[in-house]
């Protein structure tokens, strides 16, 4: 890994790799008997990427709470609409499960917000800004580790939509998708470059 173009890659430069997204079958889940059904097939994964996403705020001291999370695995990702279903125990537990691998990036202030609404012991998650760090790259972030390791770029465009909507746009699931699914891919090649994300 070259760590000096690495660690000068600038917003420009991100601007002009190819766009990537996730293109697999996404899964909004709105319902308990939803979320049940789909916890039965993710607790047999070993690797799982993860993000959150939250209704943005404009004005200090406004706090909105976590309203979806996005759990995904390289064909299928699956978002779950917390504003909806609530903050359901067997989820919990699953992010507290520390033989399932969850990846994801920036997660610290993630896993703070989620434990305020039901209070867990995440374990098993990685964060990638972390392995980034080991290596010597100081520029962190998903769209810069996306640059530096994948050599494309991912949209933006969606962060601070309205994540509580009744329903969720077709972009906004493409977005929210793709943000769990590229931690797996990262981490695909970390291994692939001879690193460990572990």
């Amino acid at each position: 890994m070259n760590r000096s173009s690495a660690d000068n890659i600038t917003k420009k430069d991100i601007q002009q790799l190819p766009l990537l997204t996730f293109k697999g079958e996404i899964r909004v889940i709105n319902t308990h008997k939803e979320c049940n059904e789909v916890l039965f097939i993710l607790e047999k994964e070993a690797l799982l990427g993860f993000d959150t996403e939250t209704k943005p705020t404009f004005h200090k001291g406004e706090y909105n709470p976590t309203a979806l999370i996005q759990l995904s695995t390289q064909k299928e990702a699956f978002l779950f609409r917390l504003n909806k279903i609530g903050y359901p125990k067997r989820l919990f537990n699953l992010l507290a499960n520390p033989n399932l691998t969850k990846l994801g990036i920036s997660i610290l202030d993630d896993l703070k917000d989620l434990n305020k609404l039901s209070p867990f012991t995440p374990q098993g998650f990685i964060d990638l800004n972390h392995t980034a760090k080991k290596l010597g790259i100081r520029h962190i972030g998903v769209r810069k580790l996306t640059a530096i390791f994948l050599k494309h770029r991912i949209s933006k465009n969606q962060r601070v939509s309205n994540w509580e909507n009744e329903e969720l746009t077709e972009g906004q699931k493409r977005y929210a998708a793709t943000d769990a699914w590229i931690c797996i891919e990262i981490h695909d090649r970390l291994l692939q470059k001879g690193y460990t994300s572990f």
